[in-house]
Parts: C-alpha cells; structure tokens; sequence
C-alpha cells in the first residue's frame, strides 16, 4: 500500500509539474494585477487536477479493499467448505462402518438361527419325553402344552424368539411342579372301570387319589408305573386333599412315597 501511494504522488508530481513552472513563467512575465489573476487561475487548475487525481486514488482505494474483502470472504468460506466436507466424511465412514457391522449381525442371525432351530426341537422332544417318564399327574394339560409347542415349531409366522420364550415358559411350569400341593378332580381307568376322583399331587414325590364317595383310596406307583389301590391312606389322603384346597393348614402329611433307587452312572 506504501508502494501504490508513492506512485500515486509521483503521478500527482508529474501532473502538477508543469503547471508550476507555467504559473512562475507567468508570473514573471505580467505585470502585478495580471501577476495575481493568473496565479489564482493557475492555482484553481492546480486544486482541480488535484481533486481529479484524489479521486481517482479513492476509487482505487475502494476497488483494491472490496477486492481484499472478496478475498478473505472466499477464504472464509473455503475453510468452512473444508471443515464441512471433514464432516461428512467422517459420517461416510461411521456409516460404512455401521452398514458392516449390521451386515455381520444378519450373517450371525442366520448362523444362530441354523443353530437354534434344532436346538429348540430337541428341547421340546425332551419334554415330551420327560412328561411321558413323569408321575401321571395333569396329563391332559402337561401334554397339551407339549403339543401345543410342536405346531408352533413348524410355524414361520412366530419369531425365533417368542418360539424360545414359550418353550422356556414350559419348561418353569414342569419345574415350579415339583414344589407344588395341588389337588384336581379327573377321569381314572379305561372303560367300564373308569371313574371320577380327585387327585392331589405333592410336587413329584406322591400321586395319590380317592373316589368323591371316599371308599376308593390308592396312589402312583412310580417304580411299577402303575396305580395301586391302598385303603390304609384313606385318611391322610383326604387331609392332602382338605391342605391342597386351602381349606386347612399345611401340616405334617403321611403319603405313600417310593423307595429310592441307586444311581449309576
């Protein structure tokens, strides 16, 4: 800029050079009063084509600031396109990251599901086995419940998960069993020989029953698989009984319970 306004003072020197010299050459020339005139008109010409040429220097000054404005606004704004483009990589690459990750996963789901889909079917045969081997004990609703599972094993309308859940749910049910007192009434023997009773179950210790009459009393043999008929229970059955539907307190109960058996591995 120091550069610029000494050209312009040069510029402003040449110009008014020659109008210095005009001026003394004529005031040397004429008289005093003419003396006077011309260098007031020499000097009107003087301020004139100096306020031409400050002019000038200002349009100068105004073009080269608007232009050093345009230049900083462009730098201004090519930082800030920068920083943006930063961004949105850094999004591209979080975003394919996150497209790998989620493409992984569907492959596992798939692996999983192979994996799980058998494992789930044995799960249910097992149980269907396990109630089979079990004390007879709400055979109608424990097998409808295995069945039950089966049909929903071989629907593809029910998610993996809600299959896994109710065969879980299934399996609590067998296990809060073994804790139980419970009595129910149900349908005994084939036949002409079958006939209503009540059962009362104590978890899977003791199965036993007794005609509504009260003259029938026996209980599950767990060793045999059969039923046995057996009077000498007929009143602790029937206490079992009065326990199991709330109607007195849990007290000290006599049942028939089988012998245990060695285990060998």
């Amino acid at each position: 800029m120091t550069l610029f306004n000494s050209k312009i003072a040069q510029a402003i020197g040449d110009r008014l050079g020659p109008l210095v010299v005009t001026v003394a050459s004529a005031l040397i020339a004429a008289p005093a009063g003419a003396q006077l005139n011309q260098a007031l008109t020499a000097q009107v010409e003087v301020d004139r084509e100096a306020a031409q040429l400050q002019g000038q220097l200002n349009q100068i000054r105004e073009r080269t600031q608007d232009a050093a404005s345009r230049y900083a606004q462009a730098l201004a704004d090519a930082d800030s396109l920068e920083r943006y483009n930063n961004q949105l990589n850094e999004q591209v690459v979080s975003q394919e990251q996150e497209i790998a990750s989620i493409e992984e996963q569907l492959l596992n789901i798939e692996t999983t599901n192979r994996e799980v889909q058998p494992l789930m079917q044995q799960m249910v045969d097992t149980l269907e086995r396990f109630i089979a081997l079990d004390v007879p004990f709400l055979l109608e609703e424990r097998t409808n419940r295995v069945q039950n599972l089966k049909n929903i094993m071989a629907r593809a309308d029910v998610t993996i998960s809600e299959k896994y859940r109710l065969i879980l749910e299934a399996y609590q049910i067998e296990l809060d069993y073994g804790a139980s007192l419970e009595a129910y009434e149900g349908r005994l023997g084939t036949g002409a020989d079958a006939r209503t009773v009540e059962f009362v179950q104590l978890g899977r210790v003791s199965l036993m029953y007794q005609t509504l009459d009260g003259r029938e009393t026996g209980y599950w043999d767990a060793q045999q698989k059969t039923w046995v008929e057996d009077e000498s229970y007929g009143e602790a059955v029937k206490e079992a009984l009065r326990v199991a539907k709330g109607e007195g307190a849990p007290e000290l109960l006599t049942v028939p319970v089988p012998a245990p058996q060695e285990v060998r591995s």
